[in-house]
């Protein structure tokens, strides 16, 4: 099958699969102004037309570790989840979890004034720090690089938006959040209030010593964001991830619909744009669901 535009061609080319995919699917996604909600609702759009028999809907949610929470727990068909955060749910809550598909990489910003003191994350100690929403992947991570980092910090739990504020507004001096690029907030923010991203090469090399293979480094490029220079940044995989009981052929009929739509699925973010068969099939320590198998294997991934 051609990889492109879903069209009336490739639509029906889908009915003798997609025909089979029904049931509800609730999709857990994150905060409006990230890629997990934008993604998400361009899947759920996809989904009720062109997998008819499938009741798509979004949730809006805290993100990472709150979607694999609703996933196992059967509050959400479908979520999207930092692969960290997926690993730490295979350990809580082993044989449960599978994976569609690794999506597209995170990258980990932490955001600060433009003007302010804070210049590395060694400087945020014992200041006001947002570290993400309660159960967000942001959160877990946070935690994690200022662990490893040694710095107590005035922790705050705030959601993107709330942290973006609060930052504008001087009530904390610096935010974490992790999203791919670009984050829609984070450009709005930028473009309202002169901002800077702390360069964390130094931090990704702790992380990966102490939690794994999980992290890797990534540059966040100059023309990401307005006013703000290259920087070094931390990248986390992305997974939608499922319940092993999910039907074989609603796990194949929604792999297929990512990559037949993903030209579709990239108006709503471009970090759509970035799946591919060669990496989605990488999704350590999440077995792939065999609905899932069976599309790749058609593509002889």
């Amino acid at each position: 099958m051609l990889v492109g535009a879903l069209s009336t061609a490739l639509l029906s080319a889908c009915e003798p699969d997609g025909a089979e995919a029904s049931g509800t699917l609730r999709i857990a996604t994150g905060s409006s102004g990230a890629v997990y909600y934008k993604y998400g609702t361009a899947i759920a759009n996809l989904t009720t037309t062109y997998l008819p028999e499938v009741h798509a809907s979004v949730l809006q949610t805290a993100a990472s570790e709150e979607n694999v929470h609703f996933v196992i727990t059967g509050q959400a068909e479908l979520g999207f989840t930092q692969s960290d955060v997926a690993g730490a749910g295979d350990k809580t809550s082993p044989g449960q979890l599978a994976a569609l598909a690794r999506v597209y990489d995170d990258y980990i910003h932490v955001v600060v004034a433009a003007g302010g003191p804070v210049k590395s994350v060694a400087e945020l100690r014992d200041r006001p720090v947002s570290v993400g929403a309660p159960g967000s992947g942001t959160a877990v991570t946070a935690d994690r690089i200022l662990g490893v980092a040694g710095v107590p910090v005035d922790r705050r739990q705030l959601g993107l938006d709330d942290s973006a504020a609060a930052l504008k507004r001087g009530q904390i001096d610096a935010f974490f959040f992790s999203g791919g690029l670009p984050v829609t907030s984070i450009g709005d923010l930028a473009r309202e209030f002169p901002i800077r991203l702390l360069d964390l090469q130094q931090t990704v090399l702790e992380m990966r010593e102490v939690h794994g293979r999980y992290y890797a480094e990534r540059v966040v490029p100059a023309s990401t964001y307005p006013g703000i220079s290259a920087t070094v940044a931390i990248g986390i995989a992305n997974y939608l991830v499922v319940r092993v009981s999910m039907p074989e052929p609603l796990a194949f009929g929604l792999t297929r619909l990512l990559f037949e739509g993903r030209d579709e699925l990239a108006k709503a973010h471009q970090a759509a744009a970035r799946l591919n068969v060669r990496s989605a099939i990488s999704t350590p320590p999440l077995v792939l669901h065999p609905g899932a198998v069976r599309y790749y294997r058609d593509q002889k991934a």
